[in-house]
């Protein structure tokens, strides 16, 4: 039996963040992004002197949650299950597919300045006219993608 639910409700991870936002801006005056990261530990192994190498740990951190989560919930669930996505296009399609979104996700990322979180939760914390802009632009965007696959799919998705 799983010590953890498949998710945490909105209400506990929601306020949990919201505090580790409220302690990265008390104690060191930053914001936490995980493409900022990502990229914290691309500089690191091409060995770039850097001052915010804490954003490593913040990485490596949460690949370790991730194993904590995983050995917590009683070991991983491996399979090529991808949800209804999965259901709805075969694995020659899938892949591809979402190879490409990945690719599209990071360049919009690089391009935006930061990630979904950096700007959504961080940038619009902090009020930052720029990180309003990109969350409302990727928010119209996912409402878009959204409504075309669902036209698309007949409701599938």
């Amino acid at each position: 039996m799983p010590l953890l639910p498949d998710r945490l409700p909105w209400y506990v991870a929601g306020p949990l963040i919201g505090l580790l936002l409220i302690v990265m801006y008390s104690a060191a005056n930053r914001t936490i992004g995980v493409s900022g990261s990502y990229l914290e530990v691309l500089g690191f192994l091409r060995r770039r002197p850097s001052p915010e190498r804490w954003r490593v740990w913040f990485f490596g951190g949460i690949f370790a949650g991730a194993l904590a989560a995983t050995a917590l919930r009683g070991g991983p669930a491996l399979g090529l299950d991808y949800g209804t996505l999965s259901r709805a296009l075969p694995l020659a399609a899938l892949v591809p597919l979402l190879f490409l979104a990945g690719l599209l996700m990071g360049y919009g990322a690089r391009w935006a300045g930061g990630c979904t979180s950096g700007h959504g939760i961080c940038g619009t914390s902090a009020l930052s006219p720029g990180s309003f802009v990109a969350t409302a632009t990727f928010m119209a965007a996912a409402v878009v993608v959204t409504a075309v696959l669902h036209f698309v799919t007949g409701g599938a998705l």
